[in-house]
């Protein structure tokens, strides 16, 4: 017995050095022949990808950070973790990545536009091609963007005229001949540089994520409910599913009204939803009645849809539409700490993004799900992870989250709510942008960027490379805004001469006096020639720079006055009106002021918006109110970045507004920095006797240029999707300011005098 064991175990033992041996010999072969046809024709080394999947059996480890997802790293995040045990490895198809399948010299940092394709002829019936209204609202955003060009020679990126948003056969949305109409684009050179946008693919009863009906080629897919295994790495962006009612832009804000708001609301944990009695996607939300105990837990579903749902119903049904029918959906969201967010028929939802509008933290129970925009936004900080294999641990996970997690969590899920997905418009651009942070030359937005508020749609990184060059970033890395302020006179009337006692001579006179001002710089729009220098007071040692048209040129328009001039190097700018009247000591203190809040226009003369009901319309107005919503750029400061985003950011149609009208520019310039800090301006004090303008023949004493900024202010709300502007009723004084002391013992005592 025992020499027989021996024999066994030696028979053993060979067997397994043959294996090792002639496995090891064939795994060496097959790697020299590689090298040897690598030698001989290196254009044929397949792309990294293919071979990081051929000789490796498992991704990399995943890496944690808490700040910043690498793009090109996809197992960054908690959902990439081991996705791929027990699943198939992504096919052969998926090789694209941006330097095989994207030409990078159609796009440069500073020429990344977007060529839209015109709609297609009439077909024989004399009827346009049919096109969802949310794949019009796409090309909308588009076409009335920065983005867009009418020459495809320019353009960067292509996206089709072909409403590709729903894929599932059985839909009315559905286009048909797809793949015919592909072949026919003039551009299409299998799909390099274009963009496909997609929502719904595949169909009943399978659902195939992959069925989009025909072969996208080498284009990049923005697509909603995309997996692990599908997404193609560092090329394809994942979208959030949005429904048939999405706002193009601006969209709702946030139901979170306040950041005080309690940690704990009347649910735990809420669903309301479909559930699905057969087919894909119905084990999780058959299940959930195991959850639910109808007090802090409050996981309802129902069959009750489709035409045939009594044929298919199960048991349960008629329990479950009962429990169903008790709870209003709206009131669940708002009522809800955690919201679950199961899969459908697809790995997305629609209860994803109306989770993160209400505050609710979703909590995703969707696995091998790539998040919206995954690459660059850290769903660490808004969201949960659950596994669908264990769901009867959710109630415990959500349990075990603290206060102040939830806190940080909730308030989160509003920051990304508002710069990234509520609306259509936003969406489309921030896929534009992460396309663009991959080309080679743009300049990168760090994760603490692109997870902060404003955004990265933003923060503009060819502005500056540093953050402490944006003035919304400075309170987050503990700085303060470099020293002085350049001051911008814009002359629009121009007095008949420019002497001692006129408006213009005084205020250049008051600012040469200010101990923080770096340098003056007169934009000279008016038809009059501007004075010569001999003619204007002595600045000393301050540099006086007067820009002017001449004979052939023309003046600089009234947008002009934000236009970032090379002139101006300091961070503060202090915008003023040719008639403002202001002395050293208002200055100085609002210089001072806005120190402290170099993220908004601290200055004097403010104005207040109102929405009118009798005429459905927003109103303007320049009486004295208990709040104000505008400070006028007539006597104010602000950050120079402001001058880069209205100039180089905002929509072209924005700008011809202002251009048309001559008018309402320092309104948009309030709107403008309303939208991006979503605060409001800060008014300072002013003398007793402190006029706005000066009598006369200005302009700003028709009654007709009230009007006219009263319909900007429409204009300006409708483009940007809702109204930026917010009311505030604070106000700003010198410490004694008007108390009954001593003039001599205050810092700023012309600010107490009248007139002066």
């Amino acid at each position: 017995m025992q020499a027989k064991k021996r024999y066994i175990l030696v028979i053993i033992c060979c067997a397994f050095l043959a294996y090792c041996y002639f496995g090891g010999y064939r795994l060496k072969w097959l790697q020299k022949l590689f090298a040897i046809s690598v030698r001989k024709n290196p254009s044929k080394l397949p792309p990294y990808q293919q071979l990081y999947y051929q000789f490796s059996d498992y991704p990399e480890p995943p890496v944690q950070s808490s700040h910043s997802i690498p793009e090109d790293d996809l197992y960054a995040h908690p959902s990439f973790e081991s996705k791929y045990i027990g699943d198939s490895l992504p096919s052969p198809t998926h090789t694209c990545r941006m330097e095989t399948c994207f030409d990078f010299t159609k796009c440069t940092d500073q020429n990344f536009l977007v060529y839209v394709y015109p709609p297609e002829p009439l077909n024989s019936l004399g009827a346009p091609p049919p096109i969802s209204p949310n794949y019009q609202k796409i090309i909308s955003a588009i076409q009335e963007s920065r983005y867009y060009t009418a020459d495809p020679e320019k353009a960067c990126l292509f996206v089709l005229g072909i409403d590709t948003l729903d894929r599932d056969s059985l839909s009315e949305d559905y286009v048909r001949n797809v793949p015919s109409r592909l072949q026919r684009l003039p551009y299409w050179n299998n799909g390099r540089n274009h963009i496909i946008f997609n929502l719904y693919s595949g169909t009943w009863p399978d659902y195939n994520e992959n069925g989009l009906g025909f072969d996208p080629g080498q284009a990049i897919l923005a697509k909603a409910s995309m997996s692990v295994q599908s997404l193609r790495p560092n090329f394809d962006v994942s979208i959030p599913l949005f429904h048939k009612q999405f706002p193009l832009r601006g969209g709702n804000t946030g139901f979170v009204a306040s950041n005080n708001f309690p940690a704990n609301k009347k649910y735990l944990l809420a669903f309301k939803g479909k559930r699905y009695v057969h087919g894909i996607g119905s084990e999780t939300r058959n299940s959930l009645f195991h959850l639910h105990n109808a007090r802090d837990l409050v996981l309802v579903t129902t069959c009750r849809h489709g035409k045939s749902w009594r044929d298919l119903q199960d048991a349960r049904c008629d329990e479950d539409n009962r429990e169903y029918d008790r709870y209003d959906y709206e009131t669940l969201l708002q009522n809800s700490t955690f919201c679950l967010v199961p899969r459908g028929r697809r790995l997305g939802s629609f209860r994803f993004l109306e989770a993160l509008q209400a505050g609710c933290i979703p909590v995703l129970l969707s696995n091998s799900w790539v998040l919206p925009f995954q690459s660059k936004i850290d769903w660490q900080q808004a969201a949960i992870w659950a596994d669908e294999r264990l769901l009867l641990q959710v109630p415990d996970i959500v349990r075990s989250i603290s206060a102040s997690r939830i806190l940080a969590l909730r308030q989160q899920t509003q920051v990304l709510w508002e710069r990234y997905f509520s609306s259509i418009e936003k969406i489309v651009f921030t896929t534009f942008e992460i396309i663009r942070e991959r080309l080679p030359d743009y300049p990168h937005r760090n994760g603490l960027i692109w997870n902060q508020s404003p955004g990265a749609l933003l923060t503009v990184p060819t502005f500056a490379d540093t953050a402490h060059r944006f003035p919304f970033l400075l309170e987050g890395v503990g700085l303060r805004p470099g020293p002085n302020y350049t001051a911008v006179i814009f002359v629009q009337i121009g007095a008949q001469q420019l002497t001692v006692g006129s408006a213009l001579y005084k205020l250049v006179k008051s600012i040469t006096k200010s101990q923080f001002v770096d340098k003056i710089l007169i934009l000279w729009a008016c038809d009059r020639p501007a004075p010569s220098r001999k003619r204007w007071p002595s600045t000393g040692h301050i540099p006086l720079h007067v820009i002017s048209g001449g004979p052939n040129e023309e003046r600089p328009s009234i947008s002009q006055r934000f236009f970032p001039h090379e002139h101006i190097e300091t961070d503060a700018v202090l915008s003023l009106d040719e008639d403002a009247i202001l002395n050293t000591d208002e200055l100085d203190f609002a210089y001072q002021v806005w120190q402290d809040f170099p993220d908004r226009i601290v200055g004097y003369p403010a104005r207040a918006h109102f929405w009118d009901d009798s005429k459905n319309a927003w109103g303007y107005t320049s009486k004295w109110t208990n709040y104000y919503s505008i400070v006028l750029t007539g006597a104010a400061f602000y950050h120079r970045y402001y001058n880069y985003l209205y100039t180089n950011w905002l929509s072209y149609l924005l700008l011809k507004t202002v251009q048309q009208s001559s008018n309402c520019e320092d309104i948009l310039m309030n709107l403008l920095v309303s939208h991006v800090t979503r605060k409001p301006p800060i008014k300072v004090t002013q003398r007793k006797g402190y006029k706005d303008r000066e009598s006369g023949r200005s302009p700003w004493n028709d009654p007709d240029h009230f009007i006219q900024r009263q319909s900007c202010l429409n204009t300006f709300a409708a483009v940007f999707g809702y109204m930026p502007l917010l009311r505030s009723n604070l106000r700003l004084d010198p410490v004694l300011y008007r108390d009954s002391v001593s003039n001599l013992r205050k810092k700023y005592r012309q600010i107490e005098l009248v007139g002066s």
